[in-house]
């Protein structure tokens, strides 16, 4: 899976929050101010179908957007590239790291804890 820019993870959070898909006029206008020009939302577009991340269909003549890459997809390949980069491939020190930086709590830490203990007794 190819990595994207920030400009094209941008429209595709839009994306994924528009579960049917969306158009362009749609895109545009839940992305945040100061908002891009519609030729520039459209050439991320189409760059991003280049990628594979998204696909069009055309009913009605007008190009519908939707997601071909899930976020969950997405983030999970994202995260699994700055543990190797950053983290010598150590989920553990990703968690150390958030807990010196205080990005996340001894509370947040235990119940993760309890979330994977449960899951490990599913």
């Amino acid at each position: 899976m190819k990595k994207l820019t920030q400009a094209e993870e941008q429209v595709m959070q839009v994306i994924w929050n528009l579960s049917e898909g969306g158009f362009l006029k749609d895109i545009i206008e839940l992305l945040p101010e100061p908002k891009p020009h519609s030729n520039t939302v459209a050439t991320l577009l189409k760059i991003l179908v280049e990628k594979d991340f998204v696909q069009i269909s055309n009913p009605n003549r007008n190009n519908l957007y939707s997601a071909k890459v899930s976020k969950r997809d997405y983030s999970g390949q994202r995260m699994a590239g700055l543990t190797d980069s950053f983290f010598d491939g150590s989920y553990t020190n990703v968690v150390s790291y958030l807990v010196d930086k205080k990005q996340m709590s001894i509370e947040d830490l235990e119940l993760l804890l309890q979330n994977l203990k449960s899951k490990g007794d599913e």
